[in-house]
């Protein structure tokens, strides 16, 4: 059998192992359709002949190549091939059994691909499953690749094979039809008996079960595994259910959540070789997603004992939820961590943006956050609240609960400055809980209206320019400029009091910060926690929170400066533009700087300089710098303790611990009667279900939302709005 030499390569060309022969069982049938004669190895040498024995040839060629044009679901499928490799030349052998195997010390290894060089032309029609997860498959480039077909290494079914019960049963027998590309109808199913035959009609492929006397074990009975049908013709699968998606997938998910319906698809057809729709993928996930991670329901059940676990591993945490006195379905959920409040009140800025996010999940509901910002100006999350919707009851409970966490943990409770969109009910509501807090208006929500209104970029810009303006000089100019350009855009702008969101006219310190747009930063992450269940959302949140803790507190241990790297750079920078400035002493505290903008006073006893940048920012303005070095001053010493390293370390200086796994919250809730009482109190999920559709995954953006859309155009009757396949007017 010289010439017909099988050549084997390295990883993608088909490597050789050691441990796992191919061999093609029953059913599993090869055809080799010859147009002009197959050639393997030296061309112009005797034909490889499959099926067929060595003493059949000469006059019976004409024969052997018609036999060998049938396709695979012309083939009868009683005939077994096997496969030999003879170790050196690594030869195909015909055996008299009409066999093809591979033997001595070559086999095909479960990784590798078996590839065939071929010299002129060689077709293969069809190619059912072999054992081993191994199939041979025509490529363009003419090499036979290697294609995983199922999870369960073998196929072959027979007469006194057993199953543990009859769910193996039937997956073993579901499997069977989709790896070897058949359909299987169920005639009948119960506790005691399985029996199912083809699905297509005459085919006389028939297999039954039954349950052994007193255990749940399941075994062939009768089992007719001859095929006349050919197999399936379509693309999909009926025994594809979405049970099996998810089966099929469970690893996968396992090890990455964000696996994709559209890659489960794509997975399903070049491993199985069928075609599935988008919802059935979809679903298979789902199913999985929810064995995983627990189902909607649950997550609102097991609150009050989530709610217990968050105060017993964190002590000094708040977490508390309320549910409808009538029915007790779920309303509110209020948390905030230990290491959050003992942050913000010791080290944070005070202030704090309010900002809102739907929930992406099964249930509607809104998840209200409450945010401060650390020295180096990164988002510093104080409190969470989630709601069945967003509306002014929820918002005045949400800071009403945020007013009794400051109020409990401090005597003297800051001054604080609030951003947020103004809506009446977060108005309403700082008015209530906040009375002397400087409540600013969020320049991004702002912005956005005004867009909406006007969709001029050049008005937005100068927009933006007038509410960063320092003084009110600076900011009517930038108004007269708006003017300009449109009356009606000026009007629209003074209608709203300018103490609101103007830096120039606002009371409270803002410290350079003009957005509460707090979703909008976190969107990496929040927005795919808000698909989650309620108890996995508020979960990876933790998670979040606790490694920025962590990652922060270990940064901040490599600074040597004296203030946070941000601090640090805009001291720099006032520095060098200092050094150009003249400066004149008026006494030990009062400065006169001049420099090429114009003359400026600065007052160090008072902190304040005539530009408002130091008392707006908490940071020495280049002015204040002058004057400072001027008088041989510390400039470090005169800027705001929440910029200092010191103060940031002590931000973070708490931890947020983690979570033990809901398996074991009533083993390490026992004894403890306040977590009894929490087990006790029953929470059902919301009555709104989200509305059919796949929810939006991507935030809209303020500054896409203004964007103009595109009209369309009809060309009957040249009006706008429609196109010409839905014009109505008359002709």
């Amino acid at each position: 059998m010289a010439n017909h030499d099988v050549l084997l390569g390295q990883n993608n060309s088909g490597a050789l192992g050691h441990s796992q022969p191919v061999v093609l069982n029953r059913n599993h049938n090869m055809a080799i359709a010859q147009t002009h004669g197959l050639e393997m190895g030296q061309p112009h040498e005797q034909e490889a002949r499959l099926g067929q024995s060595h003493d059949n040839q000469g006059d019976d060629d004409h024969e052997y190549e018609q036999e060998n044009r049938l396709t695979m679901e012309e083939k009868p499928e009683h005939e077994v091939q096997d496969v030999h490799l003879h170790g050196g030349s690594s030869e195909l052998d015909m055996s008299d059994h009409n066999e093809l195997a591979v033997s001595e010390t070559q086999e095909l290894d479960e990784n590798m691909e078996l590839a065939v060089i071929q010299h002129e032309d060689m077709g293969i029609d069809s190619v059912h499953d072999m054992s081993l997860h191994q199939a041979l498959i025509v490529t363009p480039s003419h090499v036979l690749q290697q294609r995983t077909l199922a999870i369960s290494p073998n196929y072959e079914l027979h007469v006194g094979q057993e199953f543990p019960d009859v769910k193996a049963c039937r997956r073993a027998l579901r499997d069977t039809a989709i790896a070897l590309h058949f359909e299987m109808q169920t005639i009948k199913s119960d506790k005691t008996r399985f029996t199912a035959k083809c699905a297509s009609e005459g085919c006389p492929w028939r297999i039954h079960a039954a349950k052994l006397p007193g255990v749940p074990t399941f075994t062939i009975r009768t089992i007719n595994d001859n095929h006349t049908c050919g197999g399936i013709a379509h693309l999909g699968h009926q025994q594809a259910s979405v049970q099996w998606v998810a089966n099929s997938v469970e690893q996968r998910l396992r090890e990455n959540p964000n696996y994709k319906p559209k890659e489960i698809l794509e997975e399903i057809h070049r491993v199985h070789g069928i075609t599935l729709s988008y919802k059935q993928a979809w679903r298979g996930k789902e199913r999985i997603m929810a064995a995983m991670r627990g189902s909607f329901e649950e997550g609102y059940r097991l609150l009050p004992q989530y709610c217990e676990q968050v105060k017993r591993t964190n002590p000094g945490s708040i977490a508390a939820v309320y549910g409808n006195p009538a029915d007790n379905c779920f309303q509110r959920l209020f948390i905030s961590f230990q290491a959050s409040i003992y942050g913000f009140l010791n080290a944070c800025r005070p202030l704090l943006g309010l900002d809102r996010t739907f929930l992406k999940s099964k249930y509607l509901g809104t998840l209200l956050l409450a945010t401060g910002f650390d020295g180096d100006g990164g988002l510093f999350p104080l409190a969470f609240g989630v709601v069945d919707e967003e509306n002014d009851d929820n918002w005045m409970w949400f800071l009403s609960e945020l007013h009794n966490l400051l109020e409990v943990n401090t005597e003297n409770m800051p001054r604080l400055t609030i951003l947020s969109d103004r809506q009446k009910g977060i108005v309403d509501g700082v008015e209530a809980n906040f009375p002397t807090a400087f409540h600013g208006f969020c320049m991004r929500h702002l912005s956005e209206s005004f867009r909406k209104e006007f969709n001029n970029t050049m008005l937005v810009n100068l927009l933006w320019d007038a509410a960063h303006a320092l003084t009110v000089i600076e900011f009517e100019a930038k108004i007269l400029e708006i003017e300009e350009i449109s009356q009606d855009a000026a009007y629209w702008i003074r209608r709203i009091p300018p103490r609101s969101w103007a830096t120039a006219y606002f009371e409270g310190t803002r410290f350079g910060h003009l957005t509460a747009n707090i979703v909008e930063s976190l969107n990496t992450w929040i927005l795919e926690a808000s698909g989650l269940p309620i108890i996995q959302m508020m979960e990876c949140i933790r998670r979040q929170l606790m490694t920025w803790f962590n990652e922060r507190r270990e940064t901040s241990m490599q600074w040597t400066s004296i203030l946070v790297p941000s601090a640090e750079r805009r001291v720099a920078e006032a520095l060098e533009r200092a050094r150009t400035y003249q400066v004149l002493r008026a006494n030990e505290a009062e400065f006169e700087v001049i420099s090429h903008e114009g003359t400026n006073i600065v007052d160090i006893r008072n902190r304040c300089c005539l530009c408002r940048g130091w008392q707006l920012y908490g940071l020495p303005c280049a002015h204040a710098v002058a004057a400072l070095l001027s008088c041989r001053q510390n400039v470090h010493r005169f800027t705001e303790s929440c910029f200092t390293v010191a103060t940031y370390r002590k931000t973070y200086s708490q931890t947020i611990h983690p979570i033990p796994d809901k398996m074991l919250w009533k083993e390490l809730s026992d004894g403890d009667p306040s977590v009894s009482k929490a087990v006790e109190m029953v929470i059902n999920p919301p009555k709104s279900l989200r509305p059919p559709g796949r929810p939006r995954k991507k935030r809209v953006r303020a500054e896409d939302r203004g964007r103009v859309k595109r009209v369309v155009h009809c060309s009957r009757c040249n009006q706008t709005g429609h196109f010409r396949t839905t014009c109505a007017a008359p002709i």
